[in-house]
């Protein structure tokens, strides 16, 4: 019998919601550290996707070895930097998102006047134009965005912890209300 998420127990969503706050407040509290710790999460990513690339160009049925050989190549050098460097890392992922959303902010903004469908063209400009702020805010000063990121980060993870344990809540009032219903006031005759 499949179950809905909302019928899980009213402790699992607040133990979640508890976790989820409690990293909101450390990521908040300290965002370099934390954007760190995602840098470092990245190399050990890349160590295992590298490993794993380069053991499955040498099986003996593999094909594309060159390509899995280079993808793990490449996948063993960004894990060394990411582990051995992770502050540089950071910047540099932050870097990198920056420029990706300039590209994609000139995208929207191009799609947004070549395309031939009916809609508010306004909506892709607008969102065009915001990608290429955000773009060109993190690729300039990359140190600090990816400290911003990891605030923010922090700010939605105490959202939804906070959301989760409402929901828990919810979820034990409404199961303790399946379990008393109310009683109907006795009869008078």
């Amino acid at each position: 019998m499949e179950r809905d998420w909302m019928n899980i127990s009213w402790q699992s969503l607040v133990v979640r919601g508890a976790v989820g706050i409690v990293f909101g407040i450390l990521a908040m509290v300290w965002p370099t550290s934390t954007a760190i710790a995602l840098a470092l999460l990245f190399g050990f990513w890349a160590l295992v996707d590298g490993v794993g690339s380069l053991a499955q160009a040498f099986q003996k049925d593999a094909t594309g070895r060159v390509w899995l050989a280079v993808m793990g190549v490449i996948a063993l050098i960004a894990a060394f930097f990411a582990i051995f460097s992770p502050a540089v890392t950071a910047v540099a992922l932050t870097w990198i998102l920056g420029i990706w959303l300039v590209v994609r902010g000139i995208f929207e903004l191009v799609g947004a006047f070549a395309s031939s469908t009916q809609m508010p063209r306004w909506l892709l400009v607008v969102g065009g134009l915001l990608s290429i702020v955000l773009g060109v805010l993190f690729a300039a000063n990359p140190g600090r965005a990816a400290v911003a990121l990891a605030f923010w980060l922090g700010l939605i993870a105490l959202a939804w912890g906070i959301a989760f344990v409402v929901l828990g809540i919810v979820v034990r009032s409404e199961q303790g209300h399946l379990q008393h219903p109310a009683t109907p006031p006795p009869a008078t005759a």
